[in-house]
């Protein structure tokens, strides 16, 4: 396989992938060409805030073809297009043939959340120690427990869930917001918790989130936003700091009197600007961080 890189302004990105599409490209993906730069920018879909983009002010498209011959016919007739004006081809190199699957396996090991608490992809055996486990493969959501935004909400629920392991719900009645691949509320329930919504808005996330608590063995009540209805006594989202902050209010109106807010997705210089956009509601501090990231927790 052959790949073609592009870097694209936004406002060229869906003709251009639309073209790659059409010149037989085995796929197209996007991505921001200032990742991990000052100059990145953050993509949202979530409620009360504008639609998804079709791309980047920057964005570095590429494309796969079966050939370099194809590949290249698809740089030159892209080069003479009038949208492709303010586009620049950044490379076309070849792709080393790999076992694919296999690659993908060897990226994913277990993953230690405490010393007993472990998340285990199907194709390991479980760690001997782990006396609690989820099974969990990657897949289309967000949510392996390989990303420190997740694994600090994990070892918060493990370690509320042993604080508290003479209580038969020791986590009271839990909302995972922005749900993804469903970790968090499947670990919400392997801790004890009876009564869980996990919400996304994301159809591929719930379907996924329904898959994985399957199984896991555990129940769960999976759908869009408006699925989560009432108080509850502790409410997760790992999201992202923009999402948290414009969702402020939503959240904490779905925390009960002495219940938990626990937010993730959040950058430690952004801690200051979330602790102002909850301030009218409920006072948020930081009770974990790992690799730049940050878990901010409250309580009502």
């Amino acid at each position: 396989m052959f790949e073609l890189s592009l870097m694209c302004p936004e406002d060229r990105v869906e003709e251009v992938s639309d073209a790659l599409d059409a010149l037989d490209a085995l796929s197209v993906s996007v991505e921001d060409a200032d990742a991990q730069t000052d100059a990145e920018q953050a993509l949202f879909g979530e409620p009360g805030m504008p639609p998804p983009k079709d791309g980047w002010q920057r964005s570095r498209v590429v494309a796969l073809f079966a050939s370099e011959t194809a590949a290249r016919e698809a740089e030159q007739l892209l080069a003479v297009q009038d949208f492709f004006t303010g586009c620049v081809v950044l490379g076309l190199s070849r792709v080393p043939e790999q076992d694919w699957v296999r690659l993908t396996q060897s990226q994913f090991a277990p993953v230690d959340i405490t010393p007993d608490f472990w998340i285990v992809p199907t194709w390991h055996e479980l760690p001997p120690q782990a006396r609690r486990s989820i099974r969990l493969d990657p897949g289309l959501a967000f949510g392996t427990g390989t990303h420190p935004t997740t694994r600090m909400c994990l070892r918060w629920i493990a370690r509320r869930g042993a604080a508290s392991a003479h209580t038969e719900n020791p986590l009271g009645r839990v909302l995972d917001y922005g749900c993804g691949s469903g970790i968090l509320a499947i670990a919400a329930a392997k801790f004890g918790a009876i009564d869980i919504d996990a919400v996304d808005i994301d159809p591929a996330a719930v379907e996924s989130t329904v898959l994985n608590a399957q199984a896991n063995g555990v129940q769960l009540h999976a759908g869009l936003p408006d699925k989560a209805q009432g108080l509850y006594d502790t409410v997760l989202a790992n999201i992202l700091a923009t999402p948290l902050k414009v969702l402020a209010p939503l959240l904490c109106s779905y925390v009960g009197e002495g219940g938990h807010l626990v937010l993730a997705g959040i950058l430690e210089r952004q801690a200051q600007e979330l602790q102002e956009a909850y301030a009218p509601w409920i006072h948020l501090e930081v009770a974990d961080a790992e690799d730049g990231w940050i878990l901010m927790t409250a309580t009502r």
